[in-house]
């Protein structure tokens, strides 16, 4: 036999073997997702969506726990979230540190007037007074590399009752972002993403929420919510009635239950008018709910709005999963539910349960440490503002008497250590060098150099931190309320995962499960069983 023959025979069975694996691979690789349809919802917390869960039916919260893959142990990689930093850090993968959003507002170091995180002078809003972008968002999204992905052809759309919650899961490059006008109810979005939507256009022309406003009240949607009772307060409360009248009526709405029916039929308009999920692409449509209670208030103040608020986001949950695999297809959609964290603002007294309290006043705090550090300097403003529980220093004075930032910041630190109600004292220094303190980390993700001041006060837990230039009064919490991270679709396999998971990771395992890259300040690791 010819050897020659016998190399190329052996040479051509390599090459048939090998490309059968090549495509049995291919064969058992799972597919991309047509769409993906991220659900952030406003303080949602787990032991409500549990302790609810017999007034719910069976397609919402109860699909999502018997199907999804729930990471039942969620948590925020940084200290004090609020709905700004909280939808910023979902979609950029990253912490305030890395990403610019430490919260809804900061002090601006040059005018000293406070910054909200989504305003932009160099874009008019549509159907708005609000000029808005994502310009304070430093980094990249996982919409932005999606769209950098695919050189621009997927589609992604972003709809939420509040203008933070819209722009931040927009981000940079979303085809558009929708939000509730606070004043005419209209949905409202920013010249930044361009003309304002033909389909939103249509909605507003044909059933927009200022023209059915003053005919809509919410009740208890079931004789169930009223009788059920879940809250230690105990007993039975008469069932609510809410109409939504005078100039707070759309803000009133869109901090109760009945603006979540309004995004579902905002998200619908989406799906019926647009190609969204119809080709081979993977497009992201991004929902921003509320969970909270009735008008901001805490839930020991609305119970039974807290109980029918869960009964009525199941059934929205329910109805727009069935609606989106009914027009993607099932098996092509992944979704992705979580929470923005949740924080109590109450403002209890606790001194009648003899429980330690007290009043912290930041206002008090900032005069006593500009006096402090004038007994030891000389005269001079030498605190320049405070915003909540943080001090800003007078750098351009610190530097005309030649001193060093880090002596006066060690005396300030040593000063405010004194005062009662203060558990610890950071310095942007200490946070920058990162000097170990039990979590200190976290305390650092939380903090940005360009919008943070340069002490941090942490007020002991039971405390009342209050700000008189923004009439604020929070009684100071520390403990942990779970909230679950889920996953549904694809062929992601159903299972509880009881370790504790931070956001930050849901987006590296979206850039995983779409076959994209990370977000760019993303360092977080994907999580795994979802792919």
């Amino acid at each position: 036999m010819n050897p020659t023959h016998v190399s190329s025979g052996r040479l051509l069975a390599t090459l048939v073997a090998a490309m059968a694996m090549v495509q049995a691979g291919a064969q058992s690789a799972p597919e991309a997702p047509r769409l993906v349809v991220s659900i952030l919802v406003d303080q949602l917390r787990s032991d409500y969506m549990d302790a609810f869960a017999p007034l719910y039916g069976e397609a919402g919260f109860k699909r999502l726990m018997r199907e999804g893959r729930i990471y039942a142990q969620g948590e925020y990689p940084f200290n004090g979230p609020d709905r700004a930093s909280a939808t910023a850090c979902v979609y950029s993968g990253a912490v305030p540190y890395d990403n610019g959003i430490v919260g809804e507002r900061w002090l601006d170091r040059a005018s000293l007037f406070p910054v909200y995180c989504a305003d932009d002078p160099a874009f008019p809003g549509r159907l708005t007074g609000e000029f808005t972008s994502p310009r304070h968002l430093g980094v990249s999204t996982i919409v932005d590399e999606l769209k950098v992905a695919t050189e621009g052809r997927a589609l992604a759309y972003a709809i939420a009752p509040n203008r933070d919650a819209a722009i931040f899961s927009a981000g940079h490059t979303a085809n558009a972002a929708l939000w509730i006008n606070d004043l005419t109810g209209q949905w409202c979005s920013s010249s930044y993403y361009g003309d304002y939507p033909a389909f939103a256009l249509a909605y507003e022309r044909s059933q927009g929420l200022g023209q059915r406003i003053g005919s809509l009240r919410w009740e208890p949607s079931s004789p169930l919510v009223g009788n059920f009772n879940y809250f230690a307060a105990g007993g039975l409360r008469d069932p609510f009635n809410h109409a939504f009248k005078g100039d707070r009526r759309f803000r009133t709405f869109k901090a109760s239950a009945l603006v979540n029916d309004e995004v579902g039929r905002m998200a619908s308009q989406v799906l019926n008018t647009t190609q969204l999920g119809r080709d081979n692409v993977t497009d992201i449509l991004a929902l921003t709910y509320y969970a909270g209670g009735f008008d901001n208030q805490a839930a020991s103040a609305c119970p039974i709005e807290v109980q029918d608020t869960y009964v009525r986001l199941d059934a929205e949950l329910g109805r727009l999963m069935a609606e989106v695999e009914g027009r993607v297809g099932q098996g092509r959609v992944l979704f992705v539910l979580t929470s923005t964290g949740y924080a109590d603002e109450t403002a209890d007294d606790l001194s009648p349960y003899r429980i330690p309290t007290g009043t912290f006043s930041i206002d008090r705090a900032a005069a006593l440490l500009n006096i402090y550090l004038m007994a030891i300097y000389g005269q001079g403003q030498w605190v320049e503002a405070h915003h909540g529980a943080e001090i800003y220093l007078a750098h351009k004075l610190i530097e005309q008497r030649q001193l060093q930032l880090s002596e006066v910041l060690s005396h300030a630190q040593s000063m405010l250590m004194q005062m009662a109600g203060v558990k610890d004292v950071y310095t942007s220094e200490r946070l920058l060098l990162g000097a170990w303190t039990p979590g200190i980390n976290r305390i650092r993700n939380a903090y940005n150099p360009k919008a943070s001041g340069d002490i941090l006060v942490q007020v002991a837990p039971g405390w009342h931190l209050v700000d008189g230039q923004r009439g604020t009064d929070r009684l100071v919490r520390e403990s942990y309320m779970a909230f679950p991270i889920i996953f549904l679709g694809l062929d992601i396999a159903p299972e509880v995962v009881g370790e504790p998971t931070t956001v930050d990771r849901i987006a590296p395992t979206l850039a995983r499960c779409m076959r994209i890259r990370a977000p760019n300040a993303c360092s977080a690791i994907p999580l795994p069983g979802v792919r």
